[in-house]
């Protein structure tokens, strides 16, 4: 069976604060999802973070290497992609356009086989996940507000990530934490995202080697982002005294980047963006690598339910792995599906057994978050 046709589904109206300085425009659009038809009429989907506009001018590049070839290779076709634009692309939109492709290209793969995409990836290791709610840091009593809300919603790991954390003072910061466990109590996880990637991130080693210290005191699960992503070494010489684990990845695409964190064994966990990073072909090759050197994947998460889908999937079908990712409250992630996720009683998602990715788009909302 071959791929007919491709298109875009742009997502916006509803974007989500990102945690950037100068807040968020709900009409933002840095979601896009991709449709990959086949000849007899089935249809994959796939997620992409990049702008409508970069994903469509990506597929100006991609088309002629992606029309016409088998629907069932996703993962021989992602590379032929990655392969024939190598000089225009080699990272950045071109290879978030191949991420969405590639999910999509799982997707419709295990819809003609019948297959749910975790097995098609190599199998099941585990049927239900621990997701860690993903929100932001705010001033205290609004934290402990929506630290609570996590609670309710049945979450027992969260993760709070930007600003003001970092920003302000290591008091405060002290004060952010203290607040937060004294709000959750022992037995809920907490993480910590300093967010190293925003622009001009001006930490280095020594802000970070302190800082976790202090998050160990307060039996943080891990820190992520301390230094700005491409400080490899800064990492690799952080992790060597840290009492928390340390995790980075979710600004880097293609295999190639994580090769020196996974190799050197530079951090504790990588967390590759599967709408970023290559998709799902992509992911699963670090995944066993990672698992060979001792190093977790946690896959980043802050995109739609295309991407938690995908998620769900490569981490059902790894050896280690612990946790997702899950934005909470957004509607690109539980409105856009006919079938939201939802949590069971220990605070797990399972992993959809359905054909694919298991996920059914909800029309609706699509059309209207796309119009």
């Amino acid at each position: 069976m071959k791929i007919t046709s491709v298109r875009t589904i742009p997502l916006g109206g509803a974007t989500h604060d990102h945690g950037w300085p100068g807040g968020t425009d709900p009409n933002v659009q840095y979601n896009t999802l991709v449709e990959v038809v086949g000849e007899d009429g089935f249809a994959g989907l796939g997620s992409c973070y990049t702008t409508r506009a970069l994903v469509e001018g990506s597929l100006q590049l991609l088309k002629e290497h992606l029309l016409g070839q088998s629907a069932l290779e996703p993962e021989r076709v992602s590379e032929k992609l990655r392969q024939c634009t190598f000089w225009l692309g080699r990272g950045g939109s071109v290879e978030h356009t191949i991420s969405g492709i590639d999910i999509a290209l799982w997707d419709l793969c295990g819809k003609v086989l019948n297959q749910p995409v975790a097995r098609l990836l190599g199998g099941y290791y585990r049927d239900r996940i621990k997701p860690y709610a993903s929100i932001l840091f705010e001033q205290p009593p609004k934290l402990r507000e929506l630290l609570q809300a996590q609670l309710a919603r049945g979450f027992r790991a969260i993760k709070m990530g930007w600003r003001p954390f970092g920003r302000v003072s290591r008091q405060l910061d002290e004060l952010l934490i203290k607040t937060a466990r004294e709000t959750v109590g022992d037995d809920v996880e907490l993480m910590v995202d300093a967010g190293g990637s925003e622009q001009f991130w001006p930490h280095n080693v020594g802000w970070a080697r302190e800082t976790a210290r202090m998050l160990g005191d307060f039996g943080v699960t891990w820190f992520e982002e301390a230094l700005r992503p491409d400080d490899f070494e800064g990492f690799a010489e952080l992790k060597q005294s840290s009492p928390v684990l340390i995790a980075t990845g979710e600004v880097l695409t293609r295999r190639q980047a994580f090769q020196p964190l996974i190799d050197r064994r530079a951090v504790d966990i990588i967390q590759p963006d599967l709408t970023k990073c290559g998709g799902l072909s992509e992911g699963r090759k670090l995944g066993w690598a990672a698992y060979d050197h001792g190093v977790l994947l946690v896959p980043h998460g802050w995109n739609t339910a295309v991407g938690v889908a995908a998620d769900l999937a490569l981490t059902a079908a790894l050896p280690v792995a612990r946790w997702i990712e899950y934005q909470t409250g957004v509607p690109y992630i539980e409105e856009i599906i006919e079938q939201p996720f939802t949590l069971d009683p220990d605070g797990l998602l399972h992993t959809p057994t359905g054909p694919g990715l298991g996920i059914t788009l909800n029309r609706e909302a699509i059309a209207r978050f796309s119009s």
